[in-house]
């Protein structure tokens, strides 16, 4: 997978660092939670970019644009793969600061940005390979009811902040746990990270 993160496109690196200094201001100003950005730190995007890139053949989707920072690492696996992914966010400002994003960060034909409730739309698609979420913590486990039976086997759904919100997600990784059809395991990375993977049929 040496060849992802090599030669990374300089407008791509360009507005990450803008993303990454936007992200660190607004946690030294204590920006409201609502309002700040949110991102998943660089380690958390090199580990998502190598999961995405190896996911089997199937629909990527990214639930949480934010300012889409996790989507332009998202995109390296993208363009390694020669498609384009889909990401939903609902709040009208992160979803805007996201296309400029996209745009200065000339990645716009590896990625489709859906400015709305990925609830509504999750049911549009059949073979989910890959997905990752980091949304408001109260919808992960509908979420997970939702992208887990459209999982093909070897499919990946990945949910940040397991580690730095371990009590608020306690039910759904039980849940994730519980579930017969998904292996699932904590990556100590960042805020950590939830690996499910979606067993193959017997």
């Amino acid at each position: 997978m040496k060849e992802l993160f090599t030669e990374m496109p300089k407008a791509l690196a360009d507005r990450m660092k803008v993303l990454e200094a936007r992200d660190a201001k607004d946690r030294g100003d204590k920006t409201p939670a609502l309002k700040r950005l949110r991102q998943i730190p660089p380690e958390s995007g090199a580990v998502l970019a190598t999961l995405a890139a190896s996911a089997p053949e199937g629909t990527m989707l990214e639930i949480g644009t934010s300012g889409g920072y996790s989507a332009l690492w998202l995109t390296l696996a993208s363009r390694l793969r020669s498609e384009q992914f889909i990401t939903y966010e609902l709040l009208p400002e992160k979803a805007e600061l996201a296309r400029e994003t996209f745009a200065k960060a000339e990645v716009e034909e590896y990625v489709d940005l859906v400015h709305g409730d990925a609830r509504g739309h999750i049911s549009d698609h059949e073979s989910i390979a890959f997905c990752f979420l980091d949304s408001e913590k109260e919808m992960y486990e509908e979420f997970f009811e939702l992208v887990v039976p459209k999982l093909i086997p070897g499919g990946l759904l990945v949910a940040d902040n397991l580690i730095s919100h371990k009590k608020e997600l306690s039910k759904f990784l039980k849940l994730a746990h519980k579930d017969k059809t998904v292996d699932a395991l904590i990556l100590h990375v960042g805020k950590g990270l939830l690996l499910i993977s979606k067993k193959a049929v017997k």
